[in-house]
């Protein structure tokens, strides 16, 4: 015979209320949705077994008289439906279930800027979600008094009928509707939680948003969700992460993108200009000759790359601007340049799709 003291480690003289503790903190650490491991599922179960036992004060008398706790006999103290689960794979989930329950997951989502999806960032979030009720200690029960045994399951978290089949009268088992299948009733619930062992509650959370995030991506918050029926374990609370569009920089994965427009005649001759980056203004050098769409990358002023500390590169895209209007001496001069460059009205290069503007900036952008 188990020793369902040793289980949950205590004596024979141990009270309800150090049953129902010493229960309630085995039970957050072995409950399967907190820890799958088919070994920690077998002693859930057996720490169930035990804390059904003993917390009915019927079957805790029988078990410390020798027997095993639970009502029947014959066919080793389960009945013919036992016998018949033998045979057919029934009676998987037997005996009355645990009030405690684990919690469910939340999500909720945030917005960062692209400053911030760089760098990292604090939040202070206020959700509202469901938390241990803190009058009974997430019991479900009023002025400390205890559930009681369900008065048509007898404990058992289940009730027998007899049906007809092709074997001819089979006695099978159902939930107890009474108790919804927990074996005992709440005679005296809580006030503030109505039995449920928790309540809705407005909580102020810190989260750290880690450097190199992007939308979609989701930080996960162990046993911040939502807490369990019967103060079972919390869930987990995920933030998913959406970024805010930036006026002027496009990302690209761990690259940032920047177009700037700059006149023919700096293109010509070269020039340095003032480039607004994520780390401020930053000089970039137009070499002369640049040509419209060329690109000058700037290493090291990208985006920060997530769980490390390295970072992408800025791709600076240079427009030439072409003038709209000229005066007359303007446009001499351009003549004149023309001409001593031995340009001549209508030439004309055709140029292959690798070479042109529209592939270099699909390329930049992976469109």
């Amino acid at each position: 015979m188990a020793d369902y003291y040793g289980l949950l480690g205590l004596d024979r003289g141990a009270s309800q209320d150090d049953i129902k503790k010493a229960y309630r903190k085995i039970a957050r650490e072995l409950h399967p949705d907190v820890n799958p491991d088919p070994e920690v599922q077998n002693k859930f179960k057996e720490v169930t077994a035990a804390y059904d036992t003993l917390s009915d004060p019927q079957k805790r008398q029988q078990y410390d008289m020798g027997g095993q706790g639970g009502f029947g006999g014959g066919f080793g103290g389960g009945g013919f439906s036992d016998i018949m689960d033998a045979f057919f794979g029934g009676g998987g989930n037997r005996g009355p279930r645990p009030r405690m329950r684990q919690g469910q997951d939340a999500l909720i989502r945030i917005e960062v800027d692209l400053n911030e999806a760089c760098f990292g960032t604090e939040r202070d979030i206020t959700l509202e979600s469901a938390v241990i009720c803190q009058k009974c200690e997430g019991q479900g029960t009023a002025n400390q008094s205890a559930p009681s045994m369900c008065p048509v399951c007898k404990g058992r978290g289940e009730t027998q009928f007899v049906q007809k089949s092709f074997l001819g009268q089979v006695m099978t088992s159902r939930p107890c509707n009474n108790c919804s299948g927990y074996g005992s009733v709440i005679t005296d619930p809580c006030r503030e939680c109505g039995g449920d062992g928790r309540v809705r509650a407005r909580q102020t959370i810190n989260i750290k948003v880690p450097a190199g995030v992007e939308t979609g991506n989701r930080i996960q918050l162990a046993g911040r969700g939502e807490v369990g029926q019967g103060g079972g374990p919390a869930g987990d609370l995920y933030v998913e992460i959406v970024e805010e569009e930036h006026e002027f920089l496009l990302r690209d994965g761990d690259n940032l993108h920047i177009a700037i427009e700059v006149s023919f005649a700096a293109a010509s001759l070269g020039t340095t200009v003032a480039v607004e980056t994520l780390d401020g203004p930053v000089k970039v050098e137009i070499k002369a000759g640049t040509q419209s769409g060329a690109t000058v990358p700037i290493k090291g002023k990208g985006m920060t790359r997530l769980r490390t500390t390295h970072r992408g590169d800025l791709i600076v895209h240079v427009d030439v601007a072409t003038p709209h209007k000229l005066s007359r001496d303007q446009e001499k001069l351009l003549k004149d340049f023309a001409s001593s460059r031995g340009e001549k009205e209508g030439d004309v290069k055709i140029k292959g799709h690798r070479e042109g503007l529209l592939s270099k900036f699909r390329d930049a952008f992976g469109r």
